[in-house]
């Protein structure tokens, strides 16, 4: 279920830390090329409105433009990789990893599995979509 409190995260080395006032939705998986790419597996994120996050440490902070609809934050210190942002959208995805636990979410679905790795299954049960949903 959502977690209507927010919460906060941040990086391995420290060099980002955020908080988020506001309500973080429930985890989705991607696992398209991009997000494989990016991340060495697939992609597993909360979002929540961008006004809503504050960052206590960016300097590290990175961000790489990875198609002409989005880019992706990571820290530029020990490679994690912590942001999906589709321009002008108003929402921003956070990699549910980076998370301070404990976060009260819950993984609710995957998409782009047609895209997936062919080096694992998808078992839990959840929704799967071919394409965005």
């Amino acid at each position: 279920m959502p977690n209507e409190n927010g919460g906060s995260g941040g990086c391995l080395c420290g060099g980002v830390h955020y908080r988020v006032d506001g309500r973080l939705a429930d985890v989705g998986a991607c696992h398209c090329g991009q997000c494989r790419k990016t991340t060495g597996h697939y992609f597993a994120a909360t979002s929540c409105d961008r006004s809503a996050l504050t960052f206590e440490a960016d300097e590290t902070l990175a961000w790489y433009q990875s198609s002409a609809g989005a880019r992706r934050g990571f820290c530029s210190r020990c490679g994690a990789s912590l942001f999906w942002e589709r321009n002008d959208s108003g929402k921003i995805d956070i990699l549910a990893g980076t998370l301070d636990q404990p976060t009260g979410l819950k993984m609710t679905n995957h998409i782009y599995v047609d895209d997936k790795g062919d080096y694992y299954d998808i078992t839990d049960g959840l929704p799967q979509y071919g394409q965005y949903r």
